[in-house]
C-alpha cells in the first residue's frame, strides 16, 4: 500500500479553509512551524506543501522577515494551468493539434456569447471594446517587437473572451494561449513574411471586432475560426523553411 506524503494534510487543510471563508485571498497561512507543529509533520513537509501550493497558483512566498515574508493565499488558476499545459505539449503527451482544436471550440463559443449579449450584466462591454480597440491601435506600430505583438495579441482574444462573463472559460484560455505561445513564437514569427502575416492577422483582428461590436455572433465566429485556422496552418511551412 502505498503510503500518502506527510504534506497533504496541508494541501487538504487549506482546501477545507478556503471552502468555508476561514481564510481568504490575501490573508496570510500560519508560519512553518506552526503548521509542523499542529500536523505534527516536518517542516520541511511544510515546505513542501508551501511549493506545490506556488506552483498551483494558491500562494505567493514571501522570503525573509517582516509584513512581506510567509506565504500570501492567491488565486491565479491560469498560471497553474498554461504551466502543465505547456509541460505536458513538450513531452508529447498532448498533441498541439489537440490544443487548438480545443481553443477553437472554446474561442468561437466565447465569440458568440460576446456577440449576443447575454451576459452584458456582467461586463463593462464598452470599456472592454475601447480596450480591443486600443490593443489593435498599438499592434499597428511597425516598429513593434514581435515579443511585444504576440503579447497583445493574447491580451485582444482575452478581452473578447472576457466579454463572455465566463470566469472558468477565460481561464481556460488564458492557458491554452500561454501554452502555446512559445510554440507559435518558435514557428510562424520566423517566416521570411512575418510583416505581411502580421498584416494580415490585424485585417483579420479588426473583422472579429467589428462583429462583436455588431452584435452579430454568426460573423464573428465564422471570422475568428477561419483566423485560427489560418494562422495555424503556417506552422507547417514555418517548419519546413528552418530546415
Amino acid at each position: 500500500m502505498v503510503s500518502t506524503p506527510a504534506y497533504t494534510v496541508v494541501l487538504n487543510w487549506l482546501e477545507e479553509q478556503l471552502r468555508h471563508g476561514k481564510i481568504r485571498v490575501g490573508e496570510k497561512l500560519p508560519a512553518e512551524r506552526a503548521l509542523a507543529e499542529h500536523f505534527t509533520i516536518s517542516r520541511a513537509s511544510v515546505r513542501e506543501a508551501i511549493r506545490i501550493l506556488d506552483a498551483m497558483g494558491l500562494v505567493r512566498s514571501g522570503a525573509g522577515s517582516g509584513p512581506q515574508a510567509g506565504a500570501t493565499v492567491i488565486s491565479e488558476p491560469s498560471a497553474a494551468l498554461g504551466w502543465a499545459l505547456r509541460m505536458h505539449i513538450a513531452t508529447k503527451a498532448l498533441p498541439v493539434k489537440d490544443v487548438v482544436t480545443t481553443r477553437l471550440m472554446l474561442e468561437t463559443q466565447a465569440a458568440w456569447d460576446a456577440a449576443s449579449g447575454e451576459n452584458d450584466d456582467h461586463t463593462d462591454r464598452d470599456a472592454i471594446l475601447a480596450q480591443a480597440h486600443d490593443v489593435l491601435d498599438r499592434m499597428d506600430d511597425p516598429t513593434m517587437s514581435n515579443d511585444e505583438f504576440h503579447a497583445l495579441d493574447a491580451h485582444f482574444h482575452l478581452l473578447l473572451t472576457s466579454l463572455a462573463g465566463n470566469v472558468v472559460l477565460e481561464t481556460v484560455m488564458v492557458s491554452l494561449r500561454e501554452a502555446t505561445i512559445g510554440y507559435v513564437q518558435e514557428t510562424v514569427a520566423t517566416l521570411k513574411d512575418w510583416e505581411s502575416i502580421r498584416s494580415s492577422l490585424q485585417t483579420q483582428h479588426r473583422g472579429i471586432l467589428a462583429a462583436v461590436t455588431a452584435r452579430n455572433g454568426k460573423q464573428a465566429t465564422r471570422l475568428l475560426r477561419d483566423h485560427i485556422n489560418w494562422f495555424y496552418s503556417l506552422v507547417p511551412r514555418a517548419q519546413n523553411q528552418s530546415r
